[in-house]
């Protein structure tokens, strides 16, 4: 009798832990306003932690948005199931449609870009932990180009 009840247990435990699985996954919506012009992508990428901050081969998620299918200047992302932590975003407006930020002889960005949580770094990028958001459950953040 004891094997019979076994598989129900089994199975039981297997359904709480999806249901649980499921309950810690989050849907991060992102916003990105101040696109210019109907022309190139907006181009986004996901990281979690400080070392891969910014290293393309690092993000856990990269997504192009292009202008010309988009009305008016927001761009909105969709992250669906993902887990809860610490993300951190960098987006910008590849308004040539290169796939790289554009910048002038000296490195200053010509082409519209921002972070999550509008960080600002000051002489560079910002931190990590200045653009990191925490992500706990379904969740709407608005990233300003600037």
């Amino acid at each position: 009798m004891t094997a019979m009840f076994s598989l129900p247990r089994t199975a039981l435990a297997l359904l709480a832990m999806t249901l649980a699985a499921s309950a810690s996954a989050a849907t991060l919506t992102v916003v990105v306003e101040g696109a210019q012009g109907r022309q190139g992508a907006v181009r986004a990428a996901m990281f979690r932690d400080t070392t891969g901050w910014l290293k393309p081969d690092s993000a856990v998620r990269a997504d192009i948005a292009a202008l010309e299918s988009v009305s008016g200047s927001n761009v909105t992302f969709i992250y669906p199931d993902l887990p809860a932590g610490r993300y951190a975003l960098s987006v910008f407006h590849d308004a040539n449609n290169d796939g790289k930020l554009g910048t002038n002889p000296a490195g200053i960005p010509i082409e519209p870009y921002g972070f999550s949580r509008d960080a600002r770094g000051r002489f560079g990028p910002p931190a990590f932990d200045d653009a990191a958001i925490d992500v706990q459950g379904d969740q709407r953040v608005t990233i300003h180009l600037h």
